[in-house]
């Protein structure tokens, strides 16, 4: 039998529980929804279905519903989160670096590990498999399909390692196309509209490539890679700088959960390529802003 100070010392640790737990819920009243956007890397749908199952796990662990919104290009995803109206955003390290050095509040808080263990991703440049190119240098007055101007793999990246060899991308090129989407530059290279495509790649079984091989949309045989950066800081997932402290600490919780709480949805993400999702910083991007900066510069000096 309880005595009546063990009774109430019980009843204030379950009064204290209660309080906090009200408190750690406090950020509800204000965000009866969240919103999280998606640069786009493939066609809407194949977003939505990739990342449906995601949104529920989320909504779930969250207790209020996340809402997927599928952004037409990169700066939609950046404007969205300065106006405050996307709460959470999966970047590419370029587009949040340009998000940063622009002023949006927003900080990056996992990416993701490869099965093999790394952390990170490479751009790499395309040709068809039957094309005579056989360097990079080979390409000279080609055209070639970069992504969008806020795409690390396939815009950026290319561009600064390029520069690296001695190769400028706006004067060795005869022409470059923005195709909108890592897809729509696979597709274009397929048609032939342009000679060369950048893109991402993780490994040989694991890029855009290989996810659209999956999908029936091309064949793996009739494309190689040509040309590869170095290694680039793995695609954060960022939340507003301003959200509550409370709501920040769920949201990276129920995204570090998200392999043993629902492995199907974590592995709908990435076809099963990738392994956990780890905790990341803006620190983490400080070499991608560098980048973005030297890319920025460049441009300016042509304009």
């Amino acid at each position: 039998m309880l005595d009546r100070r063990t009774f109430l010392s019980a009843t204030v640790a379950v009064l204290a529980a209660s309080a906090g737990a009200a408190h750690a819920d406090d950020w509800k009243s204000k965000y009866k929804e969240l919103t999280f956007a998606v640069i786009p890397a493939e066609n809407a749908s194949g977003v939505n279905d990739r990342y449906a199952p995601f949104m529920d796990y989320l909504s779930k662990e969250l207790g209020v519903p996340v809402k997927l919104r599928i952004a037409n290009d990169y700066a939609a995803v950046i404007e969205g989160q300065r106006a405050g109206n996307i709460q959470i955003a999966y970047y590419g390290p370029a587009s949040y670096s340009t998000a940063y050095m622009t002023g949006v509040k927003t900080e990056p808080f996992v990416t993701t590990r490869n099965n093999d263990g790394s952390v990170g991703y490479y751009s790499v440049i395309y040709v068809k498999a039957d094309s005579p190119y056989k360097d990079i240098h080979d390409l000279k007055g080609k055209t070639i399909g970069f992504v969008d101007p806020n795409s690390t793999s396939g815009y950026n990246a290319p561009r600064f390692f390029l520069h690296k060899i001695g190769l400028d991308a706006d004067s060795f090129f005869g022409k470059s196309v923005i195709t909108g989407s890592h897809e729509n530059g696979v597709i274009a290279l397929d048609k032939g509209t342009v000679d060369c495509a950048a893109d991402w790649w993780n490994s040989d079984t694991d890029s855009n490539l290989t996810r659209m091989v999956k999908k029936g949309m091309v064949k793996k045989e009739d494309f190689r890679v040509i040309f590869k950066s170095g290694l680039l800081a793995g695609s954060p997932y960022a939340y507003l700088s301003d959200l509550p402290p409370e709501l920040k600490q769920a949201i990276q919780k129920a995204f570090i959960e998200a392999p043993t709480k629902d492995k199907a949805a974590f592995d709908r993400l990435s076809d099963g390529k990738d392994k956990e999702f780890v905790p990341v910083t803006h620190k983490d991007y400080e070499t991608t802003v560098e980048m973005i900066q030297f890319v920025n510069d460049m441009r300016k000096k042509r304009s």
